[in-house]
């Protein structure tokens, strides 16, 4: 719901019923993943998208029929369903739909506007509603009604119509807000939205509660990840304009003060006069940062690489020619980093895309840690096969893939 946010909390504000339709499951090449949302109010305004285009009005059906009857519905579509084909999802994969109503008077309502507060502010939150006890659809059949869960996070009433009131926490950093608003401790269900919250994951999980087992589906909105590029260069500057856009919190870094100003770097959340090292080691990171070592001088890449391939971080790279770093890998060694954590550094940095320009270095190192994060084989589509959108794409064989241990890149 990041991408509605603003939307949504306006119809909350003017007191309008709506429903939110969620993306809690895909398979193959589907074009939008889990998170991804459509919401309808009472007007018969909409905003946002599931499938890019697919199943967007059916969908918007659901959302009407879903204020009408204050029930929420549970629907998948998939490519090899007359239906799904009818309504256009023929891209070859499927997607699960949760539909959520949200009426005026519901005191889910301030849960739910706190909770995308938080999100537009940038801050930790997770919201969770419970599938109850029924299965997904393995076509699109009648709507499933979907059973809601208690401030205990116990799912009550399987298999019954569940009213709009119930059904969903609100888990921020360090408190959490039942569907009636008011603060709860829901065990093993908050525990689960904690971790997934943690690791900025979305998704639907079943957790042993009590005994029995709940389904739930936790959107997690973590603040955006971090790029730290170090190294005050033009390079730097486009990279810095490209983090921007793929939505990272983005830091640039340089000991020179000269060089390291926010005239020179608007595009940056942050510019700090530091040495690179004594700055990583002090600053947040965590296992969705990315680290861009763009100096190539030795008595600032060795010291800050000693630092950030020590570190949880999701990447870490270094621009340089293949001189400097067969150069820069001896005095890692001497320095003492093992081969393991020799084995995380990214050199010379960025993709093969035939890069001349600082802008095209930028294209091809943002490639390389967004290819790494998804599991992208860094290949044309062209040689690849599988589904084009999933994970799971098949790599030719003989080829690395990124983001592999032990797979040279």
């Amino acid at each position: 719901m990041r991408e509605i946010a603003d939307e949504l909390l306006g119809w909350l504000g003017e007191g309008r019923a709506f429903a939110v339709a969620s993306v809690i499951g895909v398979g193959g090449s589907a074009p939008r993943q889990p998170g991804a949302a459509l919401a309808v109010n009472g007007d018969g305004e909409a905003v946002g998208s599931v499938s890019g285009g697919c199943v967007e009005g059916a969908v918007y059906e659901l959302c009407r029929e879903a204020i009408r009857t204050g029930e929420p519905a549970r629907r998948s579509f998939g490519y090899s369903d007359d239906d799904a084909f009818a309504v256009g999802l023929t891209c070859g994969g499927t997607i699960e739909v949760l539909v959520w109503p949200f009426p005026a008077a519901s005191p889910a309502v301030p849960v739910l506007a706190e909770a995308l507060e938080a999100v537009r502010r940038g801050e930790p939150v997770a919201i969770v509603r419970d599938l109850g006890s029924v299965d997904p659809s393995e076509d699109t059949g009648p709507t499933e009604s979907v059973g809601p869960v208690g401030s205990t996070g116990r799912a009550e009433g399987a298999g019954g119509r569940p009213g709009p009131d119930t059904g969903l926490l609100a888990v921020f950093g360090d408190r959490v807000l039942g569907d009636s608003g008011e603060e709860t401790t829901a065990g093993v269900v908050v525990a689960e939205a904690r971790a997934m919250l943690e690791a900025g994951l979305t998704g639907v999980r079943t957790i042993g509660c009590e005994g029995r087992e709940v389904t739930v589906f936790a959107e997690a909105y973590a603040p955006p990840p971090r790029l730290l590029v170090f190294g005050a260069i033009d390079f730097a500057a486009a990279l810095t304009r490209a983090g921007r856009f793929l939505g990272h919190h983005v830091t640039v870094c340089d000991a020179r003060p000269v060089f390291a100003t926010p005239r020179r770097f608007p595009e940056a959340h942050e510019v700090v006069v530091d040495w690179p090292h004594r700055y990583l080691a002090r600053t947040r990171v965590d296992s969705r940062t990315v680290v861009c070592v763009l100096t190539h001088d030795a008595k600032f890449d060795v010291p800050l690489l000693e630092v950030a391939l020590r570190l949880p971080v999701a990447y870490v790279g270094a621009m340089g020619s293949r001189r400097t770093h067969t150069d820069r890998m001896a005095r890692l060694r001497a320095a003492g980093l093992s081969e393991a954590e020799l084995s995380r550094l990214r050199s010379p940095i960025g993709l093969d895309l035939g890069a001349r320009t600082p802008e095209e270095t930028a294209l091809s190192i943002a490639a390389e840690f967004v290819a790494l994060r998804r599991g992208g084989t860094g290949l044309p589509l062209t040689r690849t096969a599988g589904p084009i959108h999933s994970a799971g794409r098949a790599v030719p064989a003989g080829r690395p893939r990124l983001g592999v241990p032990g797979e040279a890149a």
